[in-house]
């Protein structure tokens, strides 16, 4: 593997000098094969140096992004979904694949992650405030400032107003930051995505695309709990099956009945026909995220169990997620090339400033409200680092990845980039335990 790992190493460096080449003969058709080699060489040859090996993933995400710009075609052609058995274009496939990236993320957090709200509420709570006020406003002022397109402005408003994801928690680990204190924010961040980005989504997000788009408050909030909480839910219903009383599992396997029942039930008489039978929308939502969060259960439970026999499936399940999200990124940067071409190197200044802007007021204003400097670095870190995988899924439900979706597509591998980054000069620089 080593060896396969060098030889990459060795095409990407000699695949770059020829595209670099290409363009300064003007050869486009040569630059761009080299181009597409250069970067789909370059993860696997980062594997071969011990102190970059941890950029792999951020240079998949860069190959997600350059080989679209190169041959979008290559993406979206249909004879690829076709090949796959897969059709992209339906809602129901891309919801599943997308819950499948969000369950793989939910299999490295643990209900004990929310412990940490008794132990340090000081911090919590500063960081939630921090996470759910700086970045939709930055998003919102650099849409308005910057001047996007109206649904690639709100663009940014959706990534601003997402979450903090696992990478921040690797990153933390990664800095020696506060770690116990970065996975509770993620956990509770998370939790509260369902309520509050919505809110921002539509408090912002519409004034930034205008009459293009006016986001409604419930449809993004049932897309959350569709794409979030329902697959993190059964991936926390595996972790409390693993500590579980006699009674408890009990609990689990009686609303796993009573999912499949409802399951059946939907199955044989058709989802139009209960649409048509509660007229009350109100109502009609309560009934949904109720299904989704059974099926979350009977999914749990079933997991479990292949755990069972397969042990090995959690450490593999946040790979197949790196793999979604590597995925949805190609995907959106297919769909939206020609905006992206466009505005490609502006919304990239607006990544650095976004991601930038929030490490600096994270810091500062958790500082502010009285946190120690390593608390204020983990703070730091949760806010200026988003869930971009939350970002796509939520664009990809309202039927707008090729927009909405375009600011994750560039932002992810930045703040991958600029986490790395900050995490590495934070590690080398440790803050004192005194202040």
């Amino acid at each position: 593997m080593t060896r396969i790992r060098k030889a990459c190493l060795g095409i990407f460096g000699l695949a770059l000098v020829v595209a670099l080449t290409g363009l300064a003969l003007g050869q486009d058709g040569l630059a761009r094969a080299a181009g597409a080699v250069a970067v789909t060489t370059l993860p696997v040859g980062l594997g071969a140096i011990p102190a970059l090996r941890g950029y792999r993933f951020t240079a998949w995400i860069v190959f997600a992004v350059v080989c679209p710009l190169l041959y979008p075609e290559a993406f979206l052609s249909p004879q690829i979904t076709e090949s796959l058995a897969i059709n992209f274009k339906n809602p129901w496939a891309v919801l599943i694949i997308i819950q499948l990236v969000m369950f793989g993320m939910g299999t490295q957090m643990s209900i004990r992650d929310f412990a940490g709200v008794a132990k340090m509420p000081h911090g919590v709570i500063v960081g939630l405030i921090c996470q759910f006020s700086i970045m939709p406003l930055v998003g919102f002022g650099l849409a308005r400032m910057l001047g996007f397109p109206p649904e690639i402005g709100a663009g940014l408003v959706l990534i601003g107003s997402c979450s903090s994801g696992l990478a921040s928690n690797v990153m933390a680990h990664m800095g020696r930051l506060n770690l116990p204190l970065s996975i509770t924010l993620t956990a509770c961040a998370t939790a509260l995505a369902p309520f509050v980005t919505p809110f921002w989504l539509t408090q912002l997000g519409t004034p930034v695309s205008g009459e293009t788009s006016r986001f409604d408050f419930v449809t993004a909030m049932m897309s959350i709990f569709k794409i979030v909480v329902a697959p993190i839910g059964a991936a926390l219903v595996h972790d409390y099956l693993k500590r579980a009383a006699r009674g408890g599992r009990l609990i689990i396997r009686i609303l796993a009945v009573v999912a499949l029942v409802w399951l059946v039930t939907i199955s044989t008489i058709g989802w139009s026909t209960i649409e048509a039978s509660i007229p009350a929308p109100a109502l009609l939502n309560t009934v949904t995220v109720a299904g989704f969060l059974l099926a979350a259960v009977l999914v749990g439970l079933a997991y479990h169990q292949l755990t069972r026999v397969l042990p090995g499936l959690d450490g593999f399940m946040p790979v197949f997620s790196m793999f979604g999200i590597i995925y949805f990124t190609a995907i959106a940067t297919a769909s939206g090339r020609d905006a992206l071409l466009a505005i490609g190197l502006l919304l990239c200044v607006a990544a650095v400033l976004h991601n930038s802007i929030g490490y600096l007021l994270g810091y500062w204003l958790s500082r502010a409200m009285g946190l120690k400097r390593n608390d204020a670095r983990t703070v730091a870190m949760e806010v200026g680092m988003q869930n971009g995988g939350m970002a796509f899924g939520i664009a990809s439900d309202l039927g707008k990845l090729a927009t909405l979706g375009l600011a994750a597509a560039i932002f992810s591998p930045w703040m991958n980039i600029s986490g790395s980054i900050l995490a590495n000069y934070w590690k080398r620089h440790p803050a004192r335990d005194d202040d």
